[in-house]
């Protein structure tokens, strides 16, 4: 049976037992800052299991993508070396919300594996909490497993905990004996043992308990129940694999990994490593990227780039020098594209991303292996088992060198890391991966949870009307509920229905005014808890506002307008961008504010001016044809059929809102927006850049806040004009004559300040120190070019006769540094090792002969103190 044949028959095997199919969530979590990456089946209905989210249905079933790299749940350097690890996989999962419980859930399971998977009952064991004497008896008598095949184990195997707080509960896994021979061989080897002999198949969480924040369990009104099965891991036992790497989820990658090194699986171990570690890593990021996620040097991107880099690493195992990931990455998306059509849709993109994260990491990969070679040479040669903290972070901070990586290499060669040194030396300076991560999970607040719990809900009512009465059904203050709130004080307040738009999809939320009877609430922001409760940000004005007293309220219209044409025009923005640019952009980001608008989107360079003033032109174009905007509500596979663009890291629900500019433009969104292009007027792009590797960033203002800055421009460029005493069509000229002149005038300066330099030879050279018998002079001297310090320094040695001479410069504003030693000390001094130790003073590095070396820096100002350490240096080794 073929991992394909058994996601279709676990899909179908649960919709006929009533549950509803769930597409697979992106791999960036929604709505948790808590999570990396989503790692489970259950990550989607987090929401759901908390009860801040009702859906139409109380039985799913689901086929998950999961990631396991990087933060708290992190696989990565077990990758390669195991049968089971893996970075990237699929969790075949079924829920009940409410519904269904144990005896159902687990009939469910046993059912499917035995009666439609086929798998033999005599070797399937299950395990269950210590103290669920419940799960004990449905297995026993229900199901009638004999007692010896039902293992009770302790909390920390078989109980279950959303976190130290919240819903939980005791769970029962499924296992198959694989046999003695793939087990330990150890006499006491049974179910809980780490060995593969004792598969787990499938975990079964019953979710009936709540724990608070003093460590009790009370029951759960609804008790839940989350599964979860990993699809590699059963498609290898049902095709008699010992390996998940052997089953046909793999062996097609590793056919392609094969065909690309001239090498073939099964015959060397390191070889085979090197192949399963490619095969994970390039589903992971061929997955990763069709999500959104870039390589980068924080939080996601910078597990992306950790992954990558190890791919790489172990590709110089198989031989391949040559940027290779594409091509993997590519028979990733032709043999899961069926299945996850994403990867095909960004197979090009993909391509472009691996082959320029390749290029640069080669740069330096190979200079970094023989840099750690030549250390590890070194450590066997004395005797010792430990790579020191300085080296690895000299090879992860300089080189790029993921500490996954030494950590291979140093197992390959039985030697173990100085990770305490390591992280003495991260402390002062960055830790990348977890700087990115601070962020807690926020939790909602009991007094908003218990209108969610009663099903309370916001109506949202501000597409149509700019204000509207309605039922002040909640007055918060200081996280408490109140009956009433006076002048002065800050108030959140929920209504039945509302026409303020509430923060979301990058679009600032609405403010305005809520009017009482007796008082006012000026509303400065609006948000909503778990897309149903819209809560208004504010403070009494004047007066009292009550809880459950009539009000009205009103938003801000000339601000709601401003930020509409700006959401409008992100819209057109994006088309743009994608014709121009291609279908590889897609939106990672923005904000649309009433003063301006930003929007992120993948892109792999700069954006050229020329392209920035086409894409700029077209969106001006579509603006003045004045197309009208249309709003429809759609089933959301139907709106993707017809086109319809979804953003990555957005969670939608089953109907979707549609918003479409004629033919050019269609995408899912929730915003407000201008009745017609026409209304936005004008559109001007303020800046490009980039904001993380392969993600750009455009600012751009519309409207009255776009002729401000034409208009400001102009006067700009009228009183340069009167200052060069030119018209604005020739100050491009004038000034391109004045920056040549003012060149050649700095040119001449160093050319006269060189010759005077090299007519003071002798005079500078009165400056050198003796140091036991060696003549050393460090100085600082006027340059016009890295090219002439060189020059310099040759003219000292040949002066000097013996000693040792090192020169510091100053050019656009960067320290060159150039170190010479006669001929007859090289044996005692060498130029190479003065400018390493010296370098770093000013911010920089270098290196070179013993007779000659050079090194630069950006601190121009440590370059005095840099040049006096020489001649602490030469003491010391004298």
């Amino acid at each position: 049976m073929t991992g394909q044949e058994i996601r279709e028959k676990f899909i179908e095997y649960f919709i006929t037992k009533g549950h509803t199919l769930v597409k697979s969530s992106s791999l960036v979590p929604a709505d948790d800052p808590t999570l990396l990456f989503t790692n489970a089946g259950m990550i989607q209905f987090k929401q759901v299991f908390l009860g801040g989210e009702k859906r139409d249905y109380v039985r799913a079933v689901s086929v998950q993508k999961c990631m396991r790299a990087g933060g708290k749940h992190n696989d990565l350097e077990n990758v390669g070396r195991t049968a089971r690890h893996h970075t990237f996989f699929e969790m075949l999962g079924n829920f009940s919300f409410g519904d269904y419980f144990k005896e159902e859930a687990i009939a469910f399971a046993w059912e499917f594996l035995t009666g439609h998977l086929k798998l033999p009952v005599e070797k399937l064991w299950v395990s269950v909490y210590e103290q669920d004497n419940e799960a004990y008896e449905i297995w026993r008598t229900k199901i009638g497993l004999p007692a010896e095949r039902i293992v009770r184990l302790g909390e920390k195997d078989n109980f279950w905990a959303m976190g130290d707080t919240g819903p939980c509960g005791p769970c029962s896994e499924i296992l198959i004996d694989q046999g003695e021979e793939i087990g330990c061989h150890r006499p006491d080897c049974r179910v809980g043992c780490d060995c593969d002999r004792y598969l787990e198949l499938w975990n079964l969480v019953f979710m009936q308990y709540y724990r608070n924040e003093k460590g009790e369990l009370h029951p759960l009104p609804r008790p839940s129940i989350d599964t979860g099965m990993g699809l590699e891991r059963i498609a290898a036992v049902l095709q008699g694999k010992k390996s998940n790497y052997e089953s046909d989820l793999f062996q097609g990658i590793i056919s392609a990994i094969a065909g690309l090194s001239g090498t073939s699986y099964g015959r060397v171990e390191a070889r085979d490593m090197a192949m399963r570690v490619i095969a994970d890593h390039s589903r992971a990021a061929a997955f990763l990227i069709a999500d959104g996620v870039l390589p980068s040097n924080e939080g996601r991107g910078y597990v992306l780039r950790r992954i990558l880099r190890r791919a790489v690493r172990y590709g110089r195992v198989l031989g391949l020098d040559k940027p290779f990931l594409g091509e993997v990455t590519g028979a990733v998306a032709g043999i899961m594209g069926k299945t996850c059509p994403e990867l095909i849709e960004s197979a090009a993109f993909a391509r472009k991303i691996l082959l320029n994260e390749e290029e640069r990491f080669a740069e330096t990969l190979d200079f970094g292996l023989r840099l750690l070679q030549e250390k590890i040479a070194d450590l066997k040669a004395r005797g010792e088992h430990i790579i020191s903290g300085d080296t690895v972070f000299k090879l992860y901070d300089t080189y790029g060198f993921p500490i996954d990586i030494i950590q291979d290499i140093g197992q390959e060669n039985d030697l173990e890391i100085d990770n305490a040194g390591f992280q003495e030396y991260m402390a002062r300076q960055r830790d990348l991966s977890k700087k990115a991560w601070k962020g807690e999970l926020m939790e909602i607040p009991s007094v908003f949870r218990d209108l969610l719990d009663k099903g309370q809900k916001t109506e949202f009512v501000g597409y149509e009307v700019c204000s509207t009465r309605s039922r002040l059904c909640l007055l918060v203050r200081n996280g408490e509920a109140v009956a009433e709130a006076g002048k002065g004080e800050a108030v959140e307040v929920v209504v039945e229905k509302t026409p303020f738009y509430a923060e979301a999809g990058g679009q600032v939320g609405d403010q305005g005014t809520i009017r009482g009877q007796t008082g006012t609430v000026v509303i400065e922001e609006t948000i909503s808890i778990a897309g149903r409760l819209y809560v208004h940000h504010g403070r009494v004005i004047d007066g009292k506002i009550k809880a459950g007293e009539e009000v009205e309220l009103a938003i801000s219209p000339e601000r709601r307008q401003s930020v509409a044409l700006n959401h409008t025009a992100t819209h057109l923005l994006h088309a743009a961008l994608r014709t121009v640019l291609g279908e590889h952009v897609r939106q990672s980001g923005s904000l649309v504010a009433p003063d301006r608008l930003r929007f992120d989107f993948t892109h792999f360079s700069p954006v050229e001016a020329a392209d920035l003033e086409r894409i700029e032109t077209i969106v001006n174009g579509k603006i003045r044809e004045n197309i009208p905007l249309d709003t429809d509500i759609q089933a959301l596979e139907q709106a993707i059929q017809n086109g319809a663009t979804a953003l990555f890291g957005e969670k939608y629900g089953d109907r979707v809102r549609v918003v479409s500019i004629g033919p050019f433009s269609k995408e899912l969104c929730g915003g407000t927006h201008a009745a017609r292009t026409g209304d936005i007027g004008l559109f001007k792009i303020v800046s490009e850049g980039g904001v993380a590797a392969g993600i750009r960033r455009i600012e751009a203002v519309t409207g009255s806040e776009a002729l401000k800055l034409v208009q400001e421009q102009d006067l700009r460029l009228k009183r340069l004009g009167h200052l060069l005493k030119a018209g604005t069509e020739e100050l491009g000229n004038k000034i391109e004559k004045l920056i040549a002149s003012q060149k050649e005038l700095e040119k001449e300066v160093a050319d006269l300040t060189a010759k005077l330099t090299l007519q003071g030879l002798d005079s500078i050279l009165q400056g050198a120190r003796k140091m036991d018998g060696i003549r050393v002079l460090s100085t600082m001297v006027p340059i016009d070019s890295p090219k002439t310090l060189r020059e310099l320094a040759d003219r000292f040695r040949d002066k000097i006769g013996s000693g040792i001479v090192v020169l510091g410069g100053i050019h656009d504003d960067k320290v060159h540094l150039v170190a010479v030693v006669t001929k007859d000390l090289t044996k005692r001094f060498h130029a190479g090792d003065i400018v390493k130790k010296v370098a770093p003073l000013v911010g920089g590095s270098g290196g070179g002969r013993a007779d000659m070396a050079q090194a630069g820096g950006t601190k121009v100002d440590k370059l005095p103190e840099a040049l006096d350490m020489v001649y602490d240096l030469v003491e010391g080794s004298a």
